[in-house]
């Protein structure tokens, strides 16, 4: 058995062959996703987030829309880029919709990707300390929010408050129990996978990772994953952790899907670079018919390794069409391969 959800990375624009022209249509068109996903019986809906794009940007808002409008599906970010962001009020943010959606929020976070200007981070007011990099940074946001959704008080109480303080030192509120457990961390390397397990963090595998040993993507990730679980067990954590690898699926079920998809070009795996030092390995798309699709499936070492499969969808093609692709997968692949009864 799997977790099967869907990846979506939010783009928008104002294309007339694009369903979703505007900011607006891409919010609204997320939401009515997430439900008609719920119904079709899958397991999470996710969505990217990058700044100075016309993508999916602040996720709190949409992602407390989406609990309020859903009552089983888990809710997620793949991921939160957190070199942009202030820890203490994200703590707010997540505690806030993870209350609204009844502790479903799964909330992936990472030093970042590739972004559409020079140093966005600095723009929103942020800037390494002497001697560290912008990923230190992003991972030092990290730490600092990890520890702020244990709970603990840390901040001294005003001794004349405007309001009645509870005893000892004060945390942000609002706290949501069990959150801390729900994060996720988007790792492209093999070190700061590891990096994630020591600090009990689950782990998210993209569609591309920094390219460490020339092999395919799937086989690179498969030993990302068990190098993980190693580490996560001589840590010493309480409980088991969680891995989700994302891939691009399209089950070719009727003509639409076979215009769309049918020639794909992009049945292998391929090599670029995603800054000027980082070489890495990009995922191929899985496009055929439904017997062929799971032999190559079969195959996918990660997928295996993985308990969450996050299905990468093509937003601009509209809900409906987004919803077949899921539905396509959760009922011609996935009880071939054991992950639905």
């Amino acid at each position: 058995m799997k977790k099967i959800g869907f990846l979506s990375f939010g783009h928008w624009s104002p294309s007339p062959q694009s369903q979703t022209r505007s900011a607006s249509d891409i919010l609204l068109q997320s939401i009515d996703l997430a439900v008609a996903a719920e119904e079709l019986g899958a397991d999470g809906a996710y969505f990217r987030v990058h700044h100075f794009a016309r993508q999916l940007a602040s996720p709190f808002p949409l992602l407390a829309a989406v609990g309020a409008r859903t009552s089983r599906i888990e809710i997620g970010t793949g991921v939160i880029d957190m070199r942009y962001e202030n820890p203490f009020y994200m703590v707010e943010d997540a505690g806030a919709a993870d209350l609204i959606s009844g502790g479903r929020l799964q909330l992936g976070i990472s030093r970042g990707s590739p972004e559409q200007v020079i140093d966005g981070w600095r723009h929103f007011g942020f800037q390494p300390q002497d001697g560290e990099s912008d990923a230190e940074m992003g991972r030092r946001h990290g730490e600092t929010f990890l520890e702020l959704l244990r709970g603990r008080g840390f901040a001294e109480p005003n001794p004349y408050p405007m309001f009645p303080n509870p005893p000892g030192l004060l945390r942000l509120e609002p706290h949501s129990d069990g959150l801390r457990d729900r994060i996720w961390w988007g790792a492209a390397s093999d070190a700061t996978a590891v990096w994630a397990a020591q600090r009990g963090m689950n782990l998210q595998s993209s569609t591309l990772k920094k390219d460490e040993s020339g092999e395919p993507l799937h086989i690179q990730q498969a030993a990302q994953i068990r190098g993980f679980r190693d580490a996560w067990r001589e840590a010493g954590h309480q409980r088991e952790p969680r891995v989700s690898v994302s891939r691009s699926i399209f089950p070719i079920v009727n003509e639409a899907d076979r215009a769309y998809f049918g020639r794909s070009g992009q049945d292998r795996d391929s090599i670029g670079n995603i800054d000027a030092e980082t070489r890495a390995v990009f995922g191929r798309t899985y496009a055929a018919e439904p017997p062929v699709l799971v032999e190559q499936l079969r195959q996918d070492e990660a997928i295996a390794e993985a308990d969450t499969l996050l299905l990468t969808i093509p937003n601009q093609l509209g809900v409906a069409y987004c919803a077949h692709v899921i539905e396509a997968v959760l009922k011609h692949v996935a009880p071939a391969l054991g992950w639905r009864p």
